[in-house]
């Protein structure tokens, strides 16, 4: 299969089907232990093995360079800015203190192992570290902001899984012994009943209406967005681009075009964010964003080299030092700020987990505080974009 328009439609297809079955409870057992983005990832990989789906096409082409910008540019728009903003100093730092440490944690931990790295693991630590400020869809931003190796992808999602669901799982038990906890570090606990107090404001959300001309609407709206920042990225691009290869050389490559697109799309989504624009939410806009994010997934697993995952020793290594600077840095937080361990660890699963789990977290520590899981890990999504290529520029600078 080689035609553009098919290999999109079996991507589709594959995410779709995945999702479906993990929602039967028959699967129960098996989506349990491995997350459903790990079978849209391999399973178009077993189809190129099949000869079902090409390595390459210019279908993973297109959903590079139009579908992923459609889908976060409808994500960044329908963000609640505000609410994130109304949640309070202590939580949004607690977070951004563990957002550091993804950070600086990257390149110290490159600095300690990368004689056993292959040359270009930075490109694929850089996008690891989109995925640890806000999740899979800053991954997939600034992997292909940076250029990331498609040969790294395939071990880098093994590395990713595996620290991140490990820690989730000392996250969760950790969460039966948080009053102890909150009585060594001396938290103050009357925050917990304020951000309840504001969370309850925050509930009255319509639900999605999905209609004919509201997706018509949304499609066109998220084209608009993906274009539009695309061209303005390139204009961006090509009068920056001569000044950083002369003012600052090592600079040069890691704002590419696609890193400016990635950029003003997410500056232009959080600002439209702030308006009434932010209201398209109504018509299902999260719903088809993360469609569309899914099915630019499933391409990068059918172009994926998985004979790196000879590196996959080398990089788990590194995953797992960058992971302990990353505790070590939101636990001296919640220590300094006395911030309950509740904050310190919703705060953590929204850098490393993102959206899809951070409420998961926050509601066994307590069940009303989903919501506030929700909202920091829209806040590290919000970030996530411009950490990551913060981090991916030192560790450029040390490669």
């Amino acid at each position: 299969m080689d035609n553009a328009t098919a290999v999109v439609g079996v991507c589709a297809v594959v995410g779709g089907l995945v999702f479906w079955v993990a929602d039967r409870p028959w699967a129960a057992v098996v989506f349990r232990w491995v997350p459903p983005v790990l079978f849209v990832y391999y399973l178009p990989s077993v189809l190129v093995s099949l000869h079902v789906l090409p390595r390459q096409s210019e279908g993973y082409i297109w959903m590079r360079e139009v579908l992923l910008p459609f889908s976060l540019f409808l994500l960044l728009s329908t963000t609640d800015l505000r609410a994130v903003l109304r949640v309070g100093p202590k939580a949004l730092s607690v977070m951004l203190a563990g957002s550091v440490g993804v950070i600086v944690g990257g390149p110290v931990a490159y600095l300690l192992t990368r004689s056993w790295l292959p040359e270009e693991a930075w490109q694929g630590l850089a996008a690891l570290a989109g995925s640890w400020i806000g999740g899979s869809g800053n991954f997939a931003a600034v992997k292909e902001a940076v250029g990331a190796p498609d040969a790294l992808v395939g071990p880098l999602i093994i590395v990713d899984t595996a620290i991140a669901y490990t820690w989730m799982g000392v996250l969760l038990f950790l969460a039966r012994y948080q009053a102890e906890l909150d009585r060594w570090n001396r938290a103050d606990t009357t925050l917990l009943t304020k951000l309840i107090e504001k969370l309850e404001q925050e509930k009255k959300v319509a639900p999605a209406e999905v209609t004919v001309p509201g997706m018509l609407l949304l499609i066109g709206f998220g084209l608009t967005g993906a274009v539009g920042s695309r061209r303005l990225g390139e204009a961006v691009y090509g009068r920056v681009e001569p000044w950083l290869e002369q003012a600052f050389p090592l600079m040069a490559g890691v704002f590419s075009s696609y890193t400016w697109m990635v950029l003003v799309l997410t500056t232009a989504g959080a600002i439209l964010s702030l308006t009434p624009v932010r209201r398209i939410e109504r018509l299902g806009a999260s719903r088809l964003g993360y469609s569309a994010l899914y099915v630019f997934l499933a391409s990068l697993g059918a172009k994926a080299d998985l004979s790196g995952l000879a590196a996959a020793p080398a990089l788990l290594l590194t995953g797992v030092i960058w992971m302990l600077i990353h505790v070590l840095f939101i636990s001296t937080a919640a220590r300094w700020l006395r911030a309950p361990v509740l904050l310190a660890a919703a705060g953590s699963q929204a850098n490393i987990g993102g959206v899809a789990t951070a409420p998961v977290v926050a509601a066994a520590y307590h069940p009303m505080m989903a919501p506030l899981g929700l909202l920091l890990g829209i806040a590290g999504y919000l970030i996530g974009n411009y950490g990551a290529l913060l981090c991916a520029a030192f560790l450029r600078y040390i490669a």
